[in-house]
């Protein structure tokens, strides 16, 4: 089609264009006669390759390595905190390095499972009738967000990989579009799952959930095996007059007549035998329609894959938790022992409890610290939980070892510790430097931001020194016309004696880049969002861009510890009682430009608890959430008899830092209250 436009609006065009703004959306599908034979077009829709490059990538800082389990190698599973977008950049970047390869030798992840929000404002009810998660992202603001984390997964799977998206009536439609041109050449499956018998809904009742798969055409496929064929036609075969097995069944038309179908014709072969030759010589491959309930799935020759209802032995109390049947198809499906299974939405940390019971390498991000401790918790009793082959049975093994890491939201003290090798790379990847050693007037600097020099201060080699004017002046004088319009300094907070952002000397801008420190936007042009964290059940779920990185600021907490009658006692003349932690003050602290002020409690999340802890391992108990404290005048409540020996006590905050404390009953018996 053509189109003519006014004079006035062609330059008004190219007005916009050259002052770098963006084109009104009237005008793009003018200037810009792009076709494809499908595409999802809405506004704010960016480039890939603008996404690709503009996203920030984050360094992972370990924060500790758990080795219950023994390991042939060194590789260490990776449970990580942070915003998934980033962390999919950095794990990008450990792809190209050659640090993600799977068992046969592919770089890469071989398959991604991710079961992200939904979208939408409707509440879902979990057990005993609580709100499991109300979605905040809506429309095509959560199209965009999905799609970045969608464009990366595609390039961080390898060639040979497969990817299953889980999504429900709201915004499938719309998914399977998106992901229609992000994987064009990648045969495309999808996934009934029955997840509920008797659905909800006024029209026609919503009783599944869809899973969008999309497979590389050198993918290898391991057909998930339906219902037993033995335990079928065990009781169907029949034997006739000469002795061969033949199983009865109706015409495939329908009609009342039934027909033979003979299995063998060898009146030596055992029933056993017969059974096997049935077995080998029909199809065993899932249908495309998975069925949740064991009961039903009969019915279609199936195994169950589990309903939301049906995780009762599995369940770990985290809200939309998926069952571990679903996740053992999904991955023996389309992976190999030693392959990389990867979640970014990892939640209760289903997908990586079956990846390691299946002998998969795993990676799991999430920006939630309840899905974090939950995950962690759930890894390290792993023995305990139930066998994938025999329900009946515990799988009896230990984890193999996994690091727990932080991505954007980091602890300074353990930076400061680093060997300076270690921390100058964390300096220059926190800042998006290239480490590119070179040296100007025999000054040795570390690397370049953009095409600007970078020099990483090194203060463990000069402990006493600090950068103020005159190391700036200093440095001028050597540097002096050698160097080009901006040049950066990446530094200590504590080292550096001056406020302003950068000091210009001559046509030089000298900026410095102060650790810990929030995101400088004049480096980035990106506002900084922190991550944040529920004060509620029902926004465990909530998503958020959280672009940059923060250290961690312990809160101020200040409670009192006390022993009442249980609630509702007093009436009854019972004499149960009840531990209760008062906390009358909690204030969160922030490092920015523009310090954020909150009233007392306002920034509190939520409350958890480890009732008899080791003196090692944080292991998640019970989670008490702002919003229910805030009813109750901010008490935790808790039967005394919970606690054995030490417990632990963690306090976070909307940002994800955390005030821990370990206690015993003997800190509550001391302000006894009846």
């Amino acid at each position: 089609m053509n189109h003519k436009l006014p004079e006035d609006e062609i330059q008004q065009i190219i007005n916009l264009l050259q002052e770098g703004k963006r084109l009104p959306e009237s005008y793009r599908s003018v200037v810009f006669d792009i076709k494809r034979e499908y595409e999802l077009v809405y506004a704010d829709k960016e480039r890939e390759v603008d996404i690709l490059a503009d996203t920030i990538a984050v360094p992972l800082q370990k924060v500790k390595t758990f080795r219950n389990g023994k390991s042939g190698d060194a590789w260490s599973n990776m449970l990580i905190f942070g915003d998934n977008l980033q962390v999919l950049k950095s794990l990008l970047q450990m792809k190209r390095e050659g640090k993600l390869k799977n068992a046969n030798g592919l770089p890469g992840v071989k398959l991604v499972y991710i079961d992200p929000p939904f979208a939408t404002k409707q509440e879902f009810r979990g057990s005993h009738g609580q709100k499991a998660y109300q979605d905040k992202i809506a429309g095509t603001k959560f199209l965009e967000f999905l799609r970045k984390r969608l464009i990366f997964l595609r390039e961080l799977l390898s060639e040979d990989g497969t990817i299953f998206v889980h999504c429900d009536w709201r915004m499938g439609h719309y998914i399977k579009v998106l992901m229609d041109e992000i994987f064009p050449d990648y045969d495309f499956a999808e996934v009934i799952w029955v997840c509920g018998l008797l659905g909800y809904g006024k029209f026609l009742p919503k009783a599944h959930e869809t899973i969008l798969c999309y497979k590389s055409p050198s993918a290898q496929f391991n057909p998930p095996i339906r219902r037993g064929y033995s335990e079928w036609i065990t009781n169907a075969l029949e034997k006739d007059n000469n002795g061969w097995f033949y199983r009865r069944g109706r015409e495939s038309s329908g009609g009342s007549k039934f027909l033979k179908t003979y299995i063998c014709d060898d009146p030596s072969v055992s029933k056993e035998e017969a059974i096997k030759l049935a077995n080998e010589n029909r199809p065993q491959t899932a249908w495309s329609v998975w069925i949740g309930k064991d009961e039903l799935a009969k019915e279609f020759n199936d195994y169950g894959v589990g309903t939301y209802a049906y995780t009762k032995a599995e369940n770990v109390g985290y809200p939309t938790q998926k069952p571990e049947a679903l996740l053992n198809r999904i991955i023996y499906s389309s992976s190999l022992k030693g392959d990389i299974v990867l979640d970014c939405f990892a939640g209760s940390g289903t997908t990586l409890a079956v990846a390691e019971k299946l002998g998969r390498r795993w990676i799991g991000v999430d920006c939630g610290k309840l899905a974090i401790y939950t995950t962690q918790k759930r890894l390290l009793n792993i023995s305990e939980s139930k066998s994938l082959e025999n329900h009946q049975r515990k799988y009896g093994k230990q984890c193999s070892p996994f690091t727990l890491y932080n991505a954007g939201l980091y602890d300074y003290k353990m930076i400061k510790e680093l060997p300076w090798d270690r921390y100058r790379d964390f300096a220059l990847n926190l800042f998006q430097c290239r480490d590119e050693r070179h040296a100007i007037s025999k000054i040795e600097m570390d690397g370049f931001l953009g095409a600007d020099s970078v020099l990483v201060f090194n203060y463990q080699k000069h402990p006493d020194a600090v950068m103020d004017r005159g190391f700036v002046d200093n440095l001028h004088r050597h540097l002096g016309d050698k160097i080009g319009k901006r040049f950066f300094i990446i530094a200590p907070a504590a080292s550096v004696l001056f406020l302003e952002d950068y000091i210009q000397k001559g046509e030089t801008k000298y900026f410095v880049l102060r650790i810990p420190y929030s995101i400088v936007e004049d480096i980035h042009n990106h506002c900084f969002t922190k991550i944040k964290q529920p004060v509620s059940e029902g926004e465990v779920n909530d998503t958020i861009d959280a672009v940059g990185f923060d250290f961690i600021q312990v809160p101020t907490v200040e409670c009192k510890y006390l022993i009442k009658k249980k609630l509702g006692q007093q009436e009854f003349g019972g004499s149960g009682r009840e531990c209760v932690i008062k906390i009358e003050k909690f204030e969160s602290k922030t490092i920015s430009k523009k310090p954020l002020t909150f009233v007392n409690l306002e920034t509190l999340s939520m409350v958890m608890l480890d009732y008899n802890f080791n003196g090692e391992v944080f292991d998640l108990d019970e989670v008490f959430y702002a919003e229910d404290l805030k009813r109750s005048g901010y008490e935790v409540r808790f039967s005394e008899h919970r606690v054995k020996g030490q417990m632990m006590i963690i306090y976070i905050d909307i940002f994800g830092n955390e005030k821990r404390e370990i206690k015993t009953l003997r800190d509550f018996f001391g302000k006894r209250k009846d």
